[in-house]
Protein backbone atom coordinates (compact mmCIF):
# COMPACT_ATOMS: atom_id res chain seq x y z
CA UNK A 1 0.00 0.00 0.00
CA UNK A 2 1.99 3.00 -1.29
CA UNK A 3 1.95 5.83 0.90
CA UNK A 4 1.76 3.67 4.02
CA UNK A 5 3.74 4.73 7.53
CA UNK A 6 5.71 0.92 7.62
CA UNK A 7 7.17 1.43 10.81
CA UNK A 8 3.58 2.28 12.37
CA UNK A 9 2.33 -1.10 11.09
CA UNK A 10 4.87 -2.98 13.27
CA UNK A 11 5.21 -1.06 16.60
CA UNK A 12 3.95 -2.12 19.76
CA UNK A 13 0.95 -0.22 20.88
CA UNK A 14 -0.32 1.25 17.84
CA UNK A 15 -3.55 0.65 15.50
CA UNK A 16 -5.18 -2.52 15.09
CA UNK A 17 -4.44 -1.86 11.32
CA UNK A 18 -0.44 -2.59 11.66
CA UNK A 19 0.76 -5.69 10.63
CA UNK A 20 3.26 -8.37 12.43
CA UNK A 21 4.86 -11.22 11.62
CA UNK A 22 5.59 -14.83 13.23
CA UNK A 23 6.86 -18.05 13.29
CA UNK A 24 8.79 -21.15 15.00
CA UNK A 25 9.25 -22.30 11.67
CA UNK A 26 11.78 -25.41 12.07
CA UNK A 27 9.55 -27.65 12.53
CA UNK A 28 7.88 -26.60 9.28
CA UNK A 29 10.70 -28.29 7.51
CA UNK A 30 9.69 -31.67 8.62
CA UNK A 31 6.45 -30.64 8.04
CA UNK A 32 6.45 -30.04 4.06
CA UNK A 33 9.38 -31.85 3.20
CA UNK A 34 11.21 -28.01 2.53
CA UNK A 35 13.36 -26.10 -0.03
CA UNK A 36 16.59 -27.58 -0.89
CA UNK A 37 18.05 -24.33 -0.47
CA UNK A 38 17.65 -21.16 1.13
CA UNK A 39 17.98 -16.98 -0.06
CA UNK A 40 20.37 -16.94 3.09
CA UNK A 41 22.56 -19.99 2.29
CA UNK A 42 23.42 -22.41 -0.59
CA UNK A 43 22.10 -21.99 -4.18
CA UNK A 44 19.08 -24.15 -4.11
CA UNK A 45 19.33 -27.72 -6.50
CA UNK A 46 15.61 -26.18 -8.21
CA UNK A 47 16.15 -23.16 -10.41
CA UNK A 48 13.85 -20.53 -8.94
CA UNK A 49 13.08 -17.82 -11.96
CA UNK A 50 14.16 -14.14 -11.14
CA UNK A 51 13.07 -13.03 -7.55
CA UNK A 52 11.58 -9.04 -7.20
CA UNK A 53 11.38 -7.83 -3.46
CA UNK A 54 9.83 -4.94 -4.37
CA UNK A 55 6.79 -5.83 -1.95
CA UNK A 56 8.82 -6.90 0.74
CA UNK A 57 8.54 -5.39 4.02
CA UNK A 58 10.96 -5.63 6.74
CA UNK A 59 11.20 -3.95 10.11
CA UNK A 60 13.10 -5.50 12.78
CA UNK A 61 13.06 -9.46 12.03
CA UNK A 62 9.80 -9.12 10.81
CA UNK A 63 8.73 -9.61 7.31
CA UNK A 64 5.28 -8.67 5.31
CA UNK A 65 3.85 -8.05 1.96
CA UNK A 66 2.85 -4.67 1.14
CA UNK A 67 -0.59 -5.85 -0.62
CA UNK A 68 -1.73 -7.63 2.57
CA UNK A 69 -5.12 -6.84 3.94
CA UNK A 70 -5.01 -3.89 5.99
CA UNK A 71 -7.25 -5.22 8.29
CA UNK A 72 -8.90 -4.26 11.14
CA UNK A 73 -8.51 -7.67 13.01
CA UNK A 74 -12.66 -8.20 12.83
CA UNK A 75 -12.50 -11.34 10.67
CA UNK A 76 -16.21 -11.82 9.90
CA UNK A 77 -16.43 -8.34 8.26
CA UNK A 78 -12.90 -9.07 6.61
CA UNK A 79 -14.58 -12.45 5.15
CA UNK A 80 -17.34 -10.54 4.33
CA UNK A 81 -15.25 -7.91 2.15
CA UNK A 82 -13.32 -10.70 0.60
CA UNK A 83 -16.40 -12.84 -0.42
CA UNK A 84 -18.00 -9.44 -1.69
CA UNK A 85 -14.60 -8.99 -3.91
CA UNK A 86 -14.95 -12.23 -5.11
CA UNK A 87 -11.62 -13.29 -3.38
CA UNK A 88 -11.15 -16.06 -0.63
CA UNK A 89 -9.46 -14.82 2.96
CA UNK A 90 -6.02 -16.27 4.51
CA UNK A 91 -4.71 -15.97 7.43
CA UNK A 92 -1.08 -16.39 7.93
CA UNK A 93 0.86 -16.64 11.33
CA UNK A 94 4.49 -15.37 11.77
CA UNK A 95 6.69 -14.45 14.10
CA UNK A 96 10.05 -12.21 14.82
CA UNK A 97 13.01 -14.04 13.58
CA UNK A 98 11.46 -16.53 12.17
CA UNK A 99 13.98 -18.17 9.01
CA UNK A 100 10.97 -20.10 7.00
CA UNK A 101 8.85 -16.68 7.33
CA UNK A 102 11.47 -14.57 5.70
CA UNK A 103 11.65 -17.48 2.69
CA UNK A 104 8.41 -17.10 2.13
CA UNK A 105 8.69 -13.62 1.80
CA UNK A 106 11.91 -13.41 -0.09
CA UNK A 107 11.44 -16.50 -2.17
CA UNK A 108 7.71 -17.15 -2.70
CA UNK A 109 6.27 -14.10 -2.54
CA UNK A 110 9.17 -12.59 -4.72
CA UNK A 111 8.21 -14.80 -7.53
CA UNK A 112 6.32 -12.54 -9.61
CA UNK A 113 3.73 -14.76 -11.38
CA UNK A 114 3.33 -16.35 -7.97
CA UNK A 115 2.51 -13.26 -6.09
CA UNK A 116 -0.03 -11.49 -8.47
CA UNK A 117 -1.75 -14.82 -9.09
CA UNK A 118 -2.19 -14.93 -5.38
CA UNK A 119 -2.95 -11.28 -4.66
CA UNK A 120 -5.37 -11.22 -7.32
CA UNK A 121 -7.75 -13.93 -5.60
CA UNK A 122 -6.95 -13.88 -2.19
CA UNK A 123 -7.34 -11.48 0.61
CA UNK A 124 -4.54 -12.69 3.50
CA UNK A 125 -4.33 -11.20 6.89
CA UNK A 126 -1.11 -11.47 8.64
CA UNK A 127 -1.04 -12.39 12.78
CA UNK A 128 1.54 -13.03 15.69
CA UNK A 129 1.86 -16.73 16.72
CA UNK A 130 3.11 -14.57 20.19
CA UNK A 131 1.11 -11.09 19.35
CA UNK A 132 -1.05 -9.26 21.81
CA UNK A 133 -2.89 -6.97 19.22
CA UNK A 134 -7.02 -7.97 19.55
CA UNK A 135 -8.69 -10.11 17.43
CA UNK A 136 -12.50 -10.36 17.14
CA UNK A 137 -12.70 -14.25 15.91
CA UNK A 138 -15.61 -15.13 13.05
CA UNK A 139 -17.84 -15.85 16.27
CA UNK A 140 -17.54 -12.78 17.89
CA UNK A 141 -14.60 -13.83 20.38
CA UNK A 142 -12.36 -11.16 21.29
CA UNK A 143 -8.91 -12.29 22.11
CA UNK A 144 -4.76 -11.22 22.34
CA UNK A 145 -3.39 -13.20 18.62
CA UNK A 146 -1.72 -15.68 20.88
CA UNK A 147 -4.66 -16.72 22.34
CA UNK A 148 -6.36 -17.24 18.98
CA UNK A 149 -3.44 -19.36 17.57
CA UNK A 150 -3.72 -21.70 20.74
CA UNK A 151 -7.53 -21.57 20.04
CA UNK A 152 -6.59 -22.44 16.06
CA UNK A 153 -4.16 -24.81 16.76
CA UNK A 154 -1.28 -23.12 15.35
CA UNK A 155 2.11 -24.45 16.78
CA UNK A 156 4.65 -23.35 14.48
CA UNK A 157 5.58 -20.73 11.59
CA UNK A 158 4.57 -20.10 8.93
CA UNK A 159 1.00 -21.64 9.01
CA UNK A 160 -1.24 -20.44 6.55
CA UNK A 161 -5.22 -21.19 7.70
CA UNK A 162 -7.89 -20.85 4.58
CA UNK A 163 -11.14 -20.22 4.87
CA UNK A 164 -15.03 -20.79 3.00
CA UNK A 165 -16.67 -18.13 1.29
CA UNK A 166 -20.05 -18.73 3.07
CA UNK A 167 -18.98 -19.54 6.36
CA UNK A 168 -16.09 -19.41 8.81
CA UNK A 169 -15.03 -22.94 8.87
CA UNK A 170 -11.25 -23.60 7.64
CA UNK A 171 -11.50 -25.66 4.67
CA UNK A 172 -7.32 -26.06 4.23
CA UNK A 173 -3.90 -25.24 6.12
CA UNK A 174 -0.58 -25.03 5.08
CA UNK A 175 1.48 -26.21 8.22
CA UNK A 176 4.71 -24.87 7.31
CA UNK A 177 6.70 -23.71 4.49
CA UNK A 178 6.31 -24.93 1.19
CA UNK A 179 8.47 -24.85 -1.70
CA UNK A 180 7.18 -22.46 -4.38
CA UNK A 181 5.25 -24.91 -6.81
CA UNK A 182 3.56 -26.26 -3.82
CA UNK A 183 2.94 -22.90 -2.23
CA UNK A 184 0.72 -21.62 -5.31
CA UNK A 185 -0.52 -25.07 -5.73
CA UNK A 186 -2.28 -24.60 -2.21
CA UNK A 187 -3.42 -21.51 -3.16
CA UNK A 188 -4.65 -22.82 -6.37
CA UNK A 189 -6.67 -25.76 -4.94
CA UNK A 190 -8.28 -23.99 -1.95
CA UNK A 191 -9.17 -21.09 -5.35
CA UNK A 192 -10.43 -23.74 -7.56
CA UNK A 193 -12.65 -25.24 -4.29
CA UNK A 194 -10.73 -28.85 -5.01
CA UNK A 195 -10.49 -29.27 -1.13
CA UNK A 196 -14.47 -29.95 -1.49
CA UNK A 197 -13.44 -33.20 -3.84
CA UNK A 198 -9.75 -34.71 -2.74
CA UNK A 199 -7.62 -34.37 -0.25
CA UNK A 200 -4.29 -32.33 -1.70
CA UNK A 201 -2.03 -34.76 -1.94
CA UNK A 202 -4.22 -36.19 -4.54
CA UNK A 203 -4.66 -32.78 -6.42
CA UNK A 204 -0.72 -32.34 -6.46
CA UNK A 205 -0.43 -36.00 -7.96
CA UNK A 206 -3.16 -35.44 -10.39
CA UNK A 207 -1.49 -31.43 -11.81
CA UNK A 208 1.63 -33.74 -12.00
CA UNK A 209 -0.04 -35.72 -14.24
CA UNK A 210 -1.83 -33.28 -16.00
CA UNK A 211 1.95 -31.61 -16.89
CA UNK A 212 3.06 -35.14 -18.04
CA UNK A 213 0.34 -35.54 -20.39
CA UNK A 214 1.25 -32.17 -22.03
CA UNK A 215 4.57 -32.77 -22.40
CA UNK A 216 5.44 -30.26 -19.07
CA UNK A 217 8.09 -30.58 -16.53
CA UNK A 218 6.58 -29.62 -13.47
CA UNK A 219 8.71 -26.71 -12.19
CA UNK A 220 9.05 -27.34 -8.73
CA UNK A 221 11.22 -24.83 -7.66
Amino acid sequence: MPGLNVESRFARGLTRRRFMGSSLAMAALAATGAAAGSVTGTQPAWALPELDHSSVVEVGGYFSQDWFLDSFLELSDDLSEATGNGKRLAIIWEQKGCPYCRETHMVNFSIPAVRDWISERFDIIQLDIWGAREVMDFDGQVMEERALARKSRVTFTPTIQFFSESGFSEVARMPGYFKPFHFLSMFEYVHEKAHTETDFQRYLQDKFSRLQARGEDAEVW
